[in-house]
């Protein structure tokens, strides 16, 4: 490839490598593009733009929706699996910009938040749990707060498919509203991709609607909280999120820990010795009667 690029021009000028004669010069310019188009197989998303802003033809390079994909499918891990409704290059910048949920709302009780990972939802049932405990227990009852308190865990229908970003949130209580408060409150927030580029997110119209609750009053040695796609519950990476030796920490590590799988994601956060804690499940659906967009599963120490 080194001594084909030698007999370019060179990279400095507004417009591609050209020849004298029309057909030929058409015939290196897709060439050219050929090659651009897979060495931005291997940029990140900031080197992407930068070259697409060096001139109008690396822009239309660039700029094509496979460029994008691939970077979005690449950086979160995740595969071709899922048909979307905004153009790549969006969906990664919302994706990768260090946007958050609470980024838009409720910024005064944000403080602090790490990015876990992507995963995908393949049916539209969704297992939410505190417990990360084998076997896993799925009670159909007929209301999310009977499914609770038989087993810490309820059954969601109807969940949007395809690609979920997930991040651990650090809010402030709701007991205090304390400027010193050390945030006694952690929360599990997976949302659909395109969640950010929605006009019903952004003006409000869509809420967080709390959907259950789960008190444990004794003492806790983790604050855990996980959501599995159910069709995929029984396969190989997910029942891995149960072998919590290879990844919670020792008793004494007390930072936040998250694991994620093809179909599921997990946090836990060890405790010292405490009182219990309260376990609020929020959903929030693409309109009344939409399918659910986004899920948060907090704990806060009683």
């Amino acid at each position: 490839m080194r001594n084909r690029l030698k007999r370019t021009k060179g990279l400095c000028g507004c417009s591609s490598p050209c020849c004298p004669y029309h057909s030929s010069c058409s015939l290196f310019s897709w060439f050219d593009e050929d090659i651009w188009t897979y060495i931005a197989r291997f940029l990140d998303g900031k080197s992407l733009v930068k070259l697409a802003l060096t001139s109008k033809w690396f822009y239309n390079v660039i700029m094509h929706d496979c460029v994008w994909k691939f970077a979005c499918l690449r950086d979160l891990q995740v595969p071709d699996l899922s048909h979307v409704s905004f153009d790549w290059a969006k969906l990664y910048a919302s994706a990768f910009d260090g946007s958050h949920s609470f980024l838009f709302r409720q910024q005064d009780k944000h403080l602090d938040w790490m990015r876990v990972g992507a995963f995908f939802f393949h049916s539209q049932e969704a297992l939410l749990t505190d417990k990360l405990n084998l076997p896993v227990r799925i009670v159909k009852e007929k209301t999310i707060e009977k499914m609770l308190e038989a087993c810490g865990s309820c059954l969601l229908r109807n969940i949007k498919t395809g690609i979920w970003i997930a991040d651990l949130q650090l809010v402030r209580c709701p007991a205090c509203n304390l400027d010193t408060c050390e945030g006694t409150m952690q929360m599990l927030d997976a949302r659909h991709i395109e969640l950010f580029l929605s006009e019903g997110f952004h003006d409000g119209s869509w809420e967080y609607e709390l959907i259950g609750t789960h008190k444990i009053e004794k003492n806790v040695r983790g604050a855990s909280a996980a959501i599995f796609d159910v069709k995929h519950l029984k396969d190989f990476q997910s029942t891995g999120i149960f072998n919590l030796k290879t990844w919670v920490g020792i008793p004494s590590d007390l930072q936040p820990k998250a694991i994620i799988a093809f179909h599921a994601v997990a946090v836990n956060t060890n405790l010292q010795k405490n009182e219990g804690i309260l376990v609020k499940y929020h959903t929030m659906k693409a309109g009344a009667n939409g399918d659910i967009v986004s899920i948060r599963i907090s704990q806060q120490l009683l």
